[in-house]
């Protein structure tokens, strides 16, 4: 059963929409400019690097802090339980930042969110996994490439080090490794699903790259615009 109440809890923190809330804040809806995606990458590119570095923080925050709620619910209760505890948080919170029910399931991709999954792991699977996507991001510069990549990395560590009952599985039984082999392989095929139209651009050279730097808001405010052109018209 707290597999359940786990799957809850992450989802109730992944329907925290930071994109949406922030561009709301500005005058915008999001998923109506860009990509149309409710993520990080749309809002660095739409409205900036200061919004998508807010964005991608609320994303990471929201997804550890449903891992550490449950992890203090019910790791006291399931101590060698807890590689399920956390895959099972972390799902529910991508679930919810994908699919948030209350914007008709339109949610953002959950790459954000799977770097605070990351985060919530053993720090050496962390750092394995986070060295992965920003070495293939500052290297490339397409967003999508690391995110795909990092899922693969993430599910091969899980295989490896839960076969070998290694750092977060160690004392773990055969039956939860695979249970939480399953849960990443469902992750990453919905994350490779989700960039589908990435990787046909990346395979056609069309992919967009993105750049922090040099990155410049194609939307700063929607209000402030339309007052500059009501002063225009007068």
């Amino acid at each position: 059963m707290f597999r359940l109440y786990c799957l809850l809890i992450g989802y109730v923190f992944g329907l925290f929409q930071t994109s949406y809330i922030y561009g709301k804040a500005h005058g915008i809806d999001i998923r109506e400019h860009g990509s149309g995606n409710a993520g990080t990458t749309n809002m660095l590119r739409t409205m900036g690097t200061k919004a998508g570095l807010i964005t991608f923080a609320g994303d990471v925050l929201k997804t550890m802090a449903a891992v550490w709620l449950c992890r203090l619910t019910f790791g006291a209760m399931y101590p060698d339980q807890l590689p399920v505890i956390i895959c099972y948080a972390g799902l529910g919170a991508i679930l919810g930042h994908n699919f948030p029910f209350y914007l008709g399931f339109k949610g953002g991709k959950g790459i954000a969110c799977t770097a605070g999954f990351i985060f919530s792991l053993d720090p050496v699977m962390s750092v394995l996994g986070l060295t992965v996507f920003f070495s293939i991001f500052f290297i490339t510069h397409y967003v999508s490439l690391g995110s795909v990549m990092v899922y693969i990395t993430i599910f091969i560590e899980f295989v490896v080090f839960g076969v070998l009952h290694l750092l977060m599985f160690k004392g773990a039984t055969d039956a939860e490794v695979i249970e939480c082999c399953l849960i990443v392989a469902f992750l990453t095929a919905m994350t490779i699903f989700k960039h589908r139209e990435n990787i046909k651009r990346l395979r056609n050279g069309t992919e967009k790259k993105t750049y922090l730097k040099k990155n410049k808001p194609e939307i700063t405010d929607l209000k402030q615009e339309e007052n500059a052109g009501q002063t225009k018209i007068k």
